[in-house]
């Protein structure tokens, strides 16, 4: 007998950020900021999950060499800038990565690995999750993958191209993970229900999102730091009385490129030039939520 699917809506409660408990971040921060590098892996030979080349004549033609070498050279260069921004701000990301990605671009993940950062699984094909035919072994299969490398298992994650069928989430808790990064629907941690148990819902984000940004918007290069700046003005003024999560999110094949990655690193330098904020990974903002959960009831 399958188990009852749980509707979207009944995942969550609503619940306005202005009627919910309390929370505080350590120092009195006012926004915990974090960063997602995505890793992907392509096949040149199916089509391709975004272009920035239209189809000659309109018509497909696979492989399709130019779109898959718009990723690849992001793999190549573009995440090696955006590592080495990091780095020389004392940065650590949380990456988003194929489980496929692990075994393709291993010098890329090793570096990311040595580097500290976070590793959260975002599906072992870069496919969406309606195409995935059993989501649970994809699921276990880069777990598997991430831990290969890093020695234990992934705490978050991030389907491709934010996608879940009905019962994503459950097989997801089922699966071990603890947060999700999906749900682009709150400033702040939320929980959400199960079939098993709960989930947490990480803030993530559309809006400081490059492939929005710069593939699909197609705004000017320095668009990412106009509206992270802004974005970032507003979540500190509001988190004087309710601390918010801002996150930014990356591809090396978008932000690594070199009329982009300027303005990324002079985000960075804006958010850093404040006190009262923390720089954190998913894992380490899930962490504080539950603590901060524990300790003050509903």
């Amino acid at each position: 007998m399958n188990p009852q699917k749980i509707g979207v809506r009944d995942r969550l409660a609503y619940e306005p950020i202005n009627a919910r408990k309390q929370l505080e971040l350590p120092g009195k921060a006012r926004v915990a900021v974090w960063t997602i590098v995505n890793v992907e892996s392509w096949s040149p030979d199916i089509a391709m999950p975004r272009a920035v080349l239209p189809p000659p004549m309109g018509q497909p033609l696979l492989p399709d060499v130019p779109n898959w070498a718009w990723h690849e050279y992001g793999m190549r260069v573009g995440f090696w800038r955006i590592l080495d921004a990091l780095k020389s701000r004392n940065l650590r990301a949380t990456f988003a990565v194929n489980g496929e990605a692990c075994s393709v671009y291993r010098p890329a993940c090793d570096a990311a690995h040595e580097a500290g950062w976070e590793f959260m699984g975002h599906g072992f094909h870069q496919r969406p999750m309606h195409k995935v035919e059993d989501q649970r072994g994809a699921m276990d299969e880069t777990i598997r993958a991430i831990r290969a490398i890093t020695g234990k298992a992934p705490r978050g994650w991030e389907s491709p191209g934010l996608t879940e069928t009905a019962d994503t989430l459950d097989h997801l808790q089922e699966a071990g993970i603890e947060y999700v990064a999906d749900w682009v629907l709150d400033e702040q941690p939320v929980t959400l229900k199960t079939r098993s148990g709960p989930i947490v819902s990480v803030p993530y984000t559309v809006d400081l999102n490059d492939v929005v940004v710069n593939a699909v918007q197609l705004q000017p290069s320095d668009e990412l730091y106009r509206r992270g700046k802004d974005q970032f003005d507003r979540l500190f003024l509001d988190g004087a009385t309710s601390p918010r999560v801002m996150a930014i999110s990356v591809h090396p094949y978008l932000s690594g490129v070199p009329h982009r990655i300027k303005y990324l690193e002079a985000l960075y330098d804006y958010i850093l030039s404040h006190d009262e904020v923390v720089m954190w990974t998913g894992e380490e903002i899930l962490d504080w939520y539950q603590t901060q959960a524990a300790a003050t009831p509903k």
